[in-house]
């Protein structure tokens, strides 16, 4: 329970920051009032019931989060440290979905399977409100999905995408994400 702990309070931190501009105590009781943050805690306690094979509390944390905040979260899913739900409504994320550390997600996004393959996300990815990811694609570190964009292939790392179907606009250089992180 310590590990879900610190992780709910890392993706807090990272909403703050992200919403505020600070990752202090008063961003932070801020975004407890926020939409999307229920979604991200009901999110991690569907993790740790899943990492105990609690399943009836997985299923429930699952049916919260779809009842309370109109997000779907498959049960698989798996994101790092610093998962932040900009805005929860409308969001639909496939249960083989893997994303890493610091991914941010705007409402109304779904990131689903295509032939039982699933996205994967890399580290500091942004994906914008009403994208659509969908197959087995892969985004690199840094990568920023333009609103209502739908990817279909992989996007590099630093890289920008946008439009149906998506195409990369822009690419920054990975020590350039680096050095502003």
């Amino acid at each position: 329970m310590i590990r879900t702990v610190q992780l709910i309070l890392s993706d807090l931190r990272a909403k703050a920051e992200w919403c505020y501009e600070t990752r202090g105590w008063k961003g932070i009781i801020k975004v407890l009032l926020t939409d999307g943050t229920p979604a991200m805690i009901w999110y991690r306690l569907m993790q740790w019931a899943r990492r105990w094979q609690l399943a009836p509390l997985e299923m429930f944390f699952n049916r919260m989060n779809t009842m309370c905040c109109g997000c779907i979260i498959g049960r698989g899913a798996e994101f790092g440290a610093e998962f932040v739900l900009i805005h929860s409504l409308g969001v639909v994320i496939n249960g083989n979905v893997r994303g890493g550390t610091g991914v941010k997600i705007e409402h109304q996004v779904t990131i689903g399977a295509e032939k039982r393959q699933s996205p994967v996300l890399g580290d500091n990815v942004f994906v914008g409100a009403g994208a659509k990811i969908v197959g087995a694609v892969r985004l690199g570190d840094g990568v920023k999905i333009g609103a209502n964009a739908v990817v279909l292939t992989d996007i590099p790392a630093g890289a920008t995408a946008v439009g149906i179907p998506a195409k990369v606009v822009r690419i920054v250089e990975p020590n350039a994400i680096e050095l502003r992180q």
